[in-house]
């Protein structure tokens, strides 16, 4: 009779197939796919009367994994429960606990921040109780979203539109968008003029007027510049000073998931939900050739900057060999916030010797992209500070004194590797004056300018909004954009956020008759109470209950005051085929169509196409995008099924210069353009 093995269960089947490549043939290591219990989906499933209690079901679709693991468990010698270590993946381990009838209180709980054969085999000699603790605050977050979303929503649907939402940290978010907008909208230019000087010795350099007699200037207007130009015009342009100075410019700390998210947006381009699925990626394992399936990096939900000795070692060691000693700095960071988040360390490589270059092609291009900016900012935050000469020279006409700033680079450092936009410096090396020389100016000369209204915000500069705001936790930021995007409250101008009509009406209903909600402050602190659970052992129903009270009370009031909002049909440009007039889009539960204005005596409604802008080379109608019934994009000919014209990657309007069908994106590393006829090999 075999030997009983051994049971781990992990959340995801590619880090189960990581994490049985280390553990050999003692164990058995299968995957939950993500939660197998959590509230019912049809009603609310928390019983209000009776102290908040959830009523958690097997979550539809989950039976056959259900049943796989119940008999693993039923087999096995031991039974590991190695889901992700925070809030959510220890609730997992929790209702995976009740399923399997194994008691929470015993050592049934692994927790590792990387997926590497050493922590892996560590974890299991260390096994842990369930942190009940760290369950009861994600039970009150997941409770406190549900009352949220599940009791404004079905308001908004009858008031406003249907398939609209509500959320704790989506209509803060969406309120500081409307917020910023209408800062910009109201925004009212003040003219100012800058006046500077353009001196010539050995090199041209420029000067900038900032003080009059020892305070600032500023200058209102045309006739107040040219007042000044006036003065400077009779005086002697004089160096009255000379300061240069040592400086050091540290590297910033390893990322954290909002510094991450903020990085890839700005240096890759990428969303915050698309850098969260190449960072899962590269943490559950990646097969590298010659090397096996390898966790690249560790976990990416992570508050803190903190690293671990045995990291930081590895990361000397790599330094000193490959760059020399000078290049050490021993990084250590402090994070900011001492919050529970910090059980984890910052996102860094987990091997510090594996060079982004030397697995460059086992990896996809976004996949290598972004380890290499986990690689280079986790090494770079390691390494020595860059030095700089700096000199400040002033230089002085009567009352005015102008300023000159120049710096040269003496020793790069962490730039060797690392560049973010705040630190990216070029040599500006002024020409050698000295004090009490006299400056003949080539020319002097004042520009209008107008002061600019705020930025719109970006993916990028919202995370960091929401970060110091403290609204929401790193695993929420990448959903909030998606969603407020799905819903139709913002629309995207290249990388601006924009609210758009009915998320100013929204977040309008939202300010008068749930202000808490939405109230930047009242969010924060309702962060602080639910860390407080996991931190302090907070009763998690007592902190659900004082929030409900407030909510309960506004939902009365919105129910009874709130009047339907009625929108003016935006017509989608077609006509019906059946009565002849014209199709609105409506929106539905399951997203956007296109119905008759003729309802309800006509009730003719389509789905609503997205065209590419390019015509079917069979009958000329417009090429739009479809979905196949797994979800799969691809591209069809709007006249199906008269015409079945498709093409599973997206066509341009171009035609093949060899065989004359059009030319498609081509998804690969290296070319941009194919054929789309499979016999004809071209490519560019």
């Amino acid at each position: 009779m075999a030997a009983k093995k051994a049971l781990v269960i992990v959340e995801s089947p590619s880090k189960a197939k990581t994490i049985g490549k280390f553990l050999g043939g003692h164990y058995k290591v299968l995957a939950s796919v993500g939660h197998v219990r959590d509230l019912p989906k049809s009603k609310l499933g928390i019983d209000v009367e009776n102290d908040f209690e959830p009523q958690y079901i097997s979550i539809r679709g989950k039976g056959d994994i259900i049943k796989e693991l119940k008999r693993e468990a039923k087999n096995a010698s031991k039974i590991y429960l190695a889901t992700d270590p925070d809030r959510e993946g220890e609730a997992i381990s929790w209702h995976l606990a009740f399923l399997l009838g194994i008691d929470p209180d015993k050592p049934c709980r692994i927790v590792f921040n990387e997926i590497t054969e050493k922590t892996i085999k560590a974890a299991i000699k260390n096994p842990r109780p369930i942190d009940l603790d760290l369950v009861d605050a994600q039970q009150a977050r997941r409770v406190v979203d549900r009352l949220v979303g599940y009791q404004i929503s079905p308001l908004l649907w009858r008031k406003v539109r249907r398939g609209l939402s509500a959320g704790r940290v989506q209509s803060a978010a969406l309120k500081i968008l409307c917020d910023r907008e209408t800062e910009i909208k109201n925004f009212k230019p003040e003219e100012f003029w800058n006046i500077a000087a353009e001196f010539e010795k050995d090199k041209s350099f420029t000067a900038k007027l900032a003080e009059y007699k020892g305070k600032k200037i500023v200058i209102e207007n045309e006739e107040q510049n040219n007042a000044v130009l006036k003065e400077l015009e009779n005086g002697r342009f004089v160096v009255s000073s000379i300061e240069e100075k040592d400086r050091a410019r540290k590297a910033s700390a390893p990322f954290t998931t909002s510094s991450m998210q903020q990085d890839a947006a700005n240096k890759l381009n990428f969303s915050t939900r698309k850098t969260m699925m190449v960072a899962q990626q590269l943490y559950e394992g990646i097969e590298i050739k010659g090397k096996g399936t390898v966790g690249l990096v560790s976990y990416i939900r992570t508050d803190s900057v903190r690293i671990s000795d045995e990291a930081r070692a590895a990361a000397k060691d790599y330094i000193v060999e490959k760059m020399g000693a000078e290049y050490y700095g021993g990084g250590i960071y402090f994070n900011k916030k001492k919050d529970v988040q910090d059980a984890h360390e910052a996102i860094r490589p987990s091997y510090a010797e594996l060079e982004p270059d030397s697995i460059k092609d086992s990896l996809t291009k976004d996949q290598y992209n972004l380890y290499k900016l986990i690689w280079n900012r986790f090494m770079a935050s390691q390494m020595a500070p860059a030095r700089f000469k700096a000199v400040n020279a002033v230089i002085t006409n009567g009352d005015y004194d102008f300023k000159a700033v120049g710096s040269k680079l003496l020793f790069d450092g962490f730039l060797k590797i690392y560049n973010s936009a705040k630190e990216k410096e070029e040599d500006k090396i002024l020409p050698d004056i000295k004090e009490g020389e006299e400056l003949k100016p080539v020319k002097v000369e004042g520009e209008q300018n107008f002061t600019q209204p705020p930025a719109r915000f970006t993916e990028a500069s919202l995370v960091k909004e929401l970060e110091d705001k403290n609204i929401g936790r790193p695993s929420t930021y990448a959903p909030i954009v998606a969603t407020l995007l799905d819903r139709k409250y913002i629309s995207k101008d290249k990388k601006s956020l924009v609210p758009t009509e009915l998320g100013f009406i929204v977040t309008d209903m939202m300010v008068q008759y749930f202000k808490e909600i939405v109230d930047v402050g009242f969010t924060a602190q309702m962060e602080d109470d639910l860390d407080d659970i996991e931190i302090k052992g907070v009763n998690w129903k007592e902190v659900v209950g004082s929030f409900y009270g407030t909510l309960k009370e506004d939902l009365d009031i919105a129910d009874k005051e709130i009047e339907k909002v009625e929108f003016e049909a935006e017509l989608t440009g077609e006509v019906c085929e059946i009565c002849g007039k014209p199709m609105a889009v409506k929106y539905g539960r399951f997203g956007s169509f296109a119905a008759c204005t003729g309802y309800p005596e006509c009730k003719n409604t389509k789905p609503l196409v997205q065209s590419t802008g390019v015509k079917c080379p069979k009958c000329g109608k417009d090429i739009v995008v479809r979905r196949s019934k797994k979800g799969r994009v691809f591209y069809g000919c709007s006249g199906y099924p008269a015409c079945d014209q498709s093409y599973w990657n997206k066509p341009i309007n171009k035609e093949c210069p060899k065989c004359g069908q059009l030319l498609v994106e081509k998804k690969g590393k290296d070319s941009k353009y194919a054929c789309s006829n499979s016999e004809c090999d071209y490519i560019e």
